[in-house]
């Protein structure tokens, strides 16, 4: 199984909230957003921050998928 965080990249686009903004809005570093945009894992606590600010839920922003299905 793999992550794939498209929905908030959809959240994100849909509220045009850049990339750097959320970093500063949630408190999480460039290197968070860079894994994100590549699908990678990232910790939990980063993911609720971000949440957080995004008054959103986990299975809003991310969802596990098969590895063939990523992108």
């Amino acid at each position: 199984m793999a992550v794939s965080y498209d929905k908030l990249l959809k959240i994100l686009e849909e509220r045009n909230i850049s990339h750097p903004e959320l970093s500063r809005i949630a408190g999480v570093s460039a290197n968070i957003l860079t894994r994100i945009r590549r699908d990678e894992y990232i910790s939990l606590e980063s993911i609720e921050k971000i949440c957080d600010v995004l008054e959103v839920g986990v299975d809003d922003v991310l969802e596990f998928v098969e590895d063939k299905d990523i992108r």
